[in-house]
């Protein structure tokens, strides 16, 4: 599966890094994210809890920054199994300035399997750009509150 697309947030390209890098804050901005732990340099436990169509459960794997070039590019991989199959997958983030604002595009490829993956492809993809929308929507929001408490 692979996914692409860009998303403009209302923040300094330094503000949209120092919030894309922060494992505190990206916790609350993944859907579905119970955990997100330390796990050596640029990388992460990760709990998440998700659920397509009558198939759900929790996925325990790891998120690590395979990539860095501040504030511009971040490359990452996200690795995670669970009952109900396993998800493994690589994107890229690029941050581009566009006056006050941060235009972030993204693109990445995931390989799903197990019961996940029999709940069919377009089913699969329609929750991933859910996923991707509410990621993005709470980023904006937390951009927002940070930047009503300066």
């Amino acid at each position: 599966m692979k996914v692409e697309g860009s998303y403009v947030l209302e923040a300094s390209r330094a503000e949209v890094w120092a919030l894309l890098t922060d494992p505190n804050r990206l916790a609350r901005l993944l859907p579905g994210c119970e955990r997100l732990d330390p796990d050596g340099p640029d990388r992460f436990k990760a709990v998440i809890k998700f659920a397509l169509a009558a198939i759900s459960g929790k996925y325990d794997g790891s998120l690590t920054f395979l990539e860095k070039k501040p504030p511009k590019l971040l490359r990452l991989r996200l690795e995670g199994k669970g009952i109900p199959g396993f998800v493994k997958g690589e994107g890229k983030l690029e941050l581009g300035e566009k006056g006050a604002q941060t235009e972030l595009r993204y693109s990445g490829e995931a390989q799903i399997g197990g019961m996940i993956a029999a709940v069919g492809q377009r089913m699969v993809d329609a929750a991933a750009r859910r996923v991707i929308t509410q990621f993005f929507e709470s980023a904006a929001a937390e951009l927002k509150a940070t930047s009503a408490k300066k």
